[in-house]
């Protein structure tokens, strides 16, 4: 870990639907530069951005935003043409890592099981289902779980699924159709090359939404996660390979559903998350702390492997 005191600019809120996890995971971010001696300049990004982080000087960017553009490649362009260090990954592997369809291309030939997928018009959904249901439909490029929508045949969306009935097609012209899977939800970080640990997410109602990630008492955290030695093994060499196949920088943390009636057969990587929460209810700070790493420390090191 390195000593010297640096000049840290903390990026975080922007515009988009993850907003206020980002101003909570940048906040706490830099409460914990400060607190190991760093100057802090904290930047709430708006269109000025470029000129604000110019103006700051600082040694290194911590790019702590959430959605778009912070995670999507085109923040990261923009620095690299300022010529600014930043932490997690770089333009290339965020443009494709936000893309949930160019990931499946980038990992599914590398033997990484995904569900097979396919992308539908929101329109063709009031006509027919794109596939037998249950199934899963999602943006192609938001993350945290925003606009997901199970549609089931007990749901009442309708069948073909009616123009009125709230969901994501009401607000994405296309989407990513998948078959849902059965069973539990996992999940995997890797700061580096280390993969820390598998922790298993138990919502308390329905599933693994925006609203259960954030919202304190709604999930259950079981980390690491009461799983066959078999499953977790796979899960943690699947996330590290996915990490470096994508190319990710910093840390990571890939997504699973896992049919637990189907043994190691029955793990899917549904996504990975190239800068993943930092806030008092994230995972990667949580499976730092289980590895013996405290949050400073992790913040630490995710701004020296940046350097």
């Amino acid at each position: 870990m390195r000593n010297e005191k640096l000049h840290v600019a903390v990026l975080m809120g922007g515009w988009s639907a993850e907003r206020p996890v980002s101003l909570m995971s940048g906040n706490g971010v830099a409460d914990a530069l400060e607190s190991l001696g760093h100057k802090v300049t904290r930047i709430d990004m708006d269109r000025d951005v470029a000129a604000r982080i110019a103006e700051a000087k600082p040694d290194v960017v911590f790019n702590a935003l959430h959605g778009t553009p912070g995670e999507d490649g085109s923040v990261q362009g923009m620095m690299d043409l300022m010529g600014v260090k930043y932490t997690h990954s770089g333009m290339v592997t965020s443009v494709i890592a936000i893309d949930k369809e160019l990931t499946k291309q980038t990992l599914v030939p590398h033997g990484i099981r995904m569900p097979e997928g396919q992308i539908v018009e929101s329109e063709g959904l009031y006509v027919a289902d794109p596939m037998a249901r249950p199934y899963v439909l999602k943006p192609v490029n938001e993350g945290s779980s925003v606009g997901v929508a199970i549609v089931t045949n007990e749901g009442n969306t309708g069948n073909p699924i009616a123009r009125d009935a709230k969901g994501p097609w009401q607000e994405f012209d296309r989407l990513l159709a998948e078959p849902f899977i059965p069973g539990r939800e996992l999940t995997a970080a890797v700061i580096g090359d280390e993969a820390l640990a598998v922790t298993e997410l138990r919502p308390k109602s329905g599933f693994y939404d925006f609203d259960a990630k954030y919202t304190d008492g709604m999930t259950e955290h079981v980390c690491p996660a009461q799983i066959p030695d078999d499953v977790r093994d796979a899960a943690l060499e699947m996330a590290l390979k996915a990490h470096q196949l994508l190319g990710c920088k910093g840390t990571s943390r890939s997504d699973f559903r896992w049919d637990d009636e189907r043994g190691v057969e029955g793990l899917y990587l549904l996504e990975v998350n190239t800068q993943p929460g930092m806030t008092p209810l994230s995972l990667v700070p949580e499976q730092a702390k289980y590895k013996g790493m405290s949050y400073a420390e992790l913040v630490q090191k995710i701004v020296d492997l940046a350097l």
